[in-house]
């Protein structure tokens, strides 16, 4: 009992006490602003009509200025500690000082956000003098945290670091433009670890496996590794696949190259046996009916189908593949789907080219459905008296 009277009396002691309750009472400060008082802000700026505030808090605005709440308990329990008074000061505006940082680069992240929802922003975007801004307040905060640990007046650091600053770029020059190069892919989300990337400039075919400051690491399909200078990625151009997978949709673009000696009206017998294909009695009976009604309308003589409007064989050849890919179960329908003539060149027939996208993006999976899409609708040429362009081995046979 008399040592806890001597420890009670203790100066010392006291002052720890005091502080353990500083700090307790600013750690309940800061989870009753958190979990209470921020909670409520939320629920209220969602009821409010207008959007702002809600991207506001979308950037954590209001979260950061909550962390302002328990740095102003101590600051003002500070007389409380006089042992402790000039650490916890410094160690309090140290801690305001990154608070402040943070709060100032959300609340430029949800002006620009906010700016962004304005039709004037498709002409003088602000991204990029945000990203910009941001960069200067981190740096400036920066100084000032320096400056207040080490005892120095910031401006006298500022002209310090200024006369340094060419020696500095000098050496630093490939960690300065790799660092900037760092902050704008991830600002841009230009590539995440996992991307398909193609960068023909570098040998780059393949899966990022790993992003640093200075270098970017990326497998390719032979299993092969490269690394790129992450600089480089913002003064080369490559395509990232990610879009794809998101979109759950993979592109076919591809052509068959069609003899052009093969195309012709359709006759009657074949016209006959096109109806008897599912897929194209009632693209041929609208169209019939469409063209007899023209024909009709402008009185064209029957005896030469060069009189009027008239079936072709790659006409209803394309009707067939279009519908053909409106069927097929790994066809999207909700994006672009399109059988097209392509400009013909000298001795390589007339491409058609088939336009559309599967919704399986994997590679093994997509190649297989492609294969079977082309392999059925070569099968189906000859039926509509269509032959594929293959040049004569013979004709170009050298002596």
């Amino acid at each position: 009992m008399e040592e806890w009277l001597l420890l009670l009396k203790n100066e010392y002691f006291i002052e720890f006490i005091k502080l353990l309750s500083l700090i307790i009472v600013a750690t309940i400060g800061f989870y009753v602003s958190r979990k209470i008082i921020l909670p409520l802000i939320h629920k209220f700026l969602k009821r409010t009509q207008v959007k702002w505030d809600d991207l506001l808090t979308d950037h954590k605005v209001f979260g950061r200025l909550m962390l302002l709440i328990p740095a102003m308990i101590i600051h003002y329990g500070l007389p409380l500690v006089p042992e402790f008074y000039d650490f916890l000061s410094k160690t309090i505006q140290i801690y305001v000082y990154f608070v402040i940082i943070a709060i100032l680069n959300s609340f430029l992240d949800a002006f620009v956000a906010i700016y962004s929802t304005r039709p004037m922003s498709y002409k003088w975007p602000l991204k990029g003098w945000g990203q910009l801004l941001k960069m200067f307040v981190t740096i400036l905060g920066g100084i000032f945290i320096i400056a207040l640990i080490l005892d120095k007046s910031p401006w006298g650091l500022v002209s310090s670091i200024g006369a340094m600053t060419a020696i500095l770029l000098l050496i630093f020059k490939d960690t300065l433009l790799s660092f900037v190069a760092s902050m704008q892919i991830a600002s841009y989300n230009l590539i995440r670890v996992g991307d398909w990337i193609e960068m023909p400039a570098f040998g780059v075919d393949g899966d990022v496996v790993d992003i640093s400051l200075h270098t970017v690491k990326v497998q390719n399909f032979d299993k092969t590794s490269v690394s790129v200078p992450t600089h480089k990625f913002l003064d080369n151009s490559f395509k990232n696949w990610r879009g794809m997978y998101e979109a759950d949709g993979r592109r076919i673009k591809r052509s068959i190259l069609i003899d052009q000696s093969s195309i012709a009206f359709l006759d009657q017998n074949m016209l006959e046996n096109m109806k008897n294909v599912d897929l194209l009695k009632d693209y041929l009976n609208n169209k019939q009916k469409d063209i007899s009604e023209d024909n009709q309308k402008n009185e064209v003589s029957p005896d030469s189908p060069l009189n009027g409007r008239s079936l072709t064989n790659l006409g209803t050849f394309r009707a067939y593949v279009e519908q053909y890919l409106k069927r097929n179960p790994h066809v999207r329908k909700d994006l672009t789907l399109i059988v097209r003539h392509l400009q013909p060149e000298a001795n390589k027939g007339l491409p058609l080219e088939i336009y559309c996208f599967l919704n399986d993006t994997r590679w093994n999976q997509y190649e297989s459905i492609q294969a079977d899409i082309f392999d059925h609708i070569l099968a189906a040429m000859p039926i509509f008296g269509l032959r594929t362009y293959q040049r004569n081995a013979l004709v170009d046979k050298r002596v």
